[in-house]
């Protein structure tokens, strides 16, 4: 599956419009960064799209399972360390209004490493770069 998404930054630090499709959402840098704090900065996108591909892809199993699950929360934490190339990331599950066994927690788990974004993000990734 492709997806294409454009950012344009203007002269305005560091205020970034991203558009996906019909989809708009602001990206910019912190205030002690130069930035408004305006938006999410670049690596909170990154640690939403874990969080909300994790949370959706449970749904999906959950509902087709027919777990009476009423919500299920994910937290992600990201810690980048540049000068080693190592980055963690920390994801936190709940589930609230559910009752579920240690069998339907296993599962969950496998599940949960099976969302799309984290397979994205164990494998090996690739950037190709042209200029226009």
């Amino acid at each position: 599956m492709a997806v294409t998404v454009k950012a344009s930054l203007g002269k305005t630090k560091y205020y970034t419009e991203v558009i996906a499709g019909e989809n708009t959402l602001i990206t910019d840098e912190p205030i002690d960064r130069g930035g408004q704090n305006k938006g999410f900065n670049p690596f909170e996108i990154l640690a939403t799209s874990l969080a909300s591909c994790t949370a959706a892809t449970l749904r999906m199993y959950i509902d087709r399972k027919e777990w009476d699950v009423e919500k299920i929360n994910v937290e992600v934490e990201l810690e980048n360390f540049p000068l080693t190339k190592l980055c963690i990331f920390k994801r936190i599950i709940g589930f609230e209004g559910a009752d579920l066994n240690e069998d339907q927690m296993k599962r969950l788990h496998t599940i949960a490493d099976a969302c799309p974004v984290h397979k994205i993000l164990t494998n090996n990734i690739k950037i190709n770069t042209n200029f226009i």
